[in-house]
């Protein structure tokens, strides 16, 4: 499918998906929204896809937000909502994709930028990122899920003062905080997200996706319920053809060719 406002690229396993609009710093607008849900259905389907990476393209922005004006334009309540849904949509897509999904954050990263790089598996930042839901100084709260994700991630007073204030913080504050796993030089950032997603895409596919439902799943509710959850995902690995192989390469000391299935 062709693309206007992003890029997918394919190499070894790793899907790359860039937002690209830099004159507008990726600010997120119906059109985009609308690309990225179906570029994360095609990947769905995309057997030779093992992980995939989101970044933005140009150096200061991962994605700056969503798009002013169309905020601006709403008239209805019934605007408001097709709008949130479509984000709410997008975002549940990137949670419940089968293949882990690393955020690649690579400048500013506000509003609806973070509430994407939220619904990653992995969140990796550069040194000169910033993050923070501003919604606040618009008259508006979080509408993609930050307010239910971010509390999730660095607690709920955190959550709230982020919110409330609408402030950015720097790359090393969010890793303080939890919000991203790493930080790095910029220059650096998608050398070292690329490996991490070459040696993330040589694991098992059955048990990367398992394990992702099991956390994704587990975390919502109380430990017995998390529990039956693990059970369940881990005996579909546990009887997978990548299983056998797994244990038999580990046995005859070489590496593991994995089927997915």
């Amino acid at each position: 499918m062709a693309y206007q406002n992003i890029i997918v690229e394919r190499e070894d396993g790793v899907a790359t998906l860039t937002v690209n609009r830099p004159n507008v710093l990726n600010a997120l607008n119906d059109a985009t929204v609308a690309e990225l849900i179906a570029a994360f259905d095609e990947l769905a389907g995309d057997e030779g896809v093992k992980v995939v990476i989101v970044t933005g393209a140009g150096e200061k922005a991962f994605v700056a937000g969503a798009d002013i004006n169309e905020l601006r334009a709403m008239k209805t309540s019934q605007d408001a909502i097709d709008k949130v849904t479509k984000g709410h949509r997008l975002m549940r897509k990137i949670e419940n994709l089968r293949q882990p999904v690393i955020m690649a954050i690579n400048g500013y990263a506000l509003g609806g930028g973070s509430e994407l790089a939220l619904a990653g598996d992995i969140r990796i930042a550069a040194d000169t990122a910033r993050m923070g839901l501003p919604e606040i100084n618009l008259g508006m709260i979080p509408g993609f899920g930050g307010t239910q994700r971010l509390p999730r991630v660095v607690g709920k007073s955190t959550a709230k003062l982020m919110i409330f204030t609408g402030d950015h913080i720097t790359a090393d504050d969010a890793y303080r905080l939890g919000l991203v796993d790493k930080v790095g030089p910029a220059a650096e950032l998608m050398t070292f997200v690329n490996d991490l997603a070459k040696k993330i895409a040589s694991k098992a596919p059955i048990a990367l996706a398992m394990a992702k439902k099991s956390v994704n799943e587990g975390v919502e509710v109380d430990i017995d319920r998390a529990l039956a959850i693990e059970t369940g995902y881990g005996t579909i690995a546990q009887m997978s053809e990548d299983r056998i192989e797994g244990t038999s390469a580990f046995l005859e000391k070489r590496r593991p060719q994995w089927k997915g299935r």
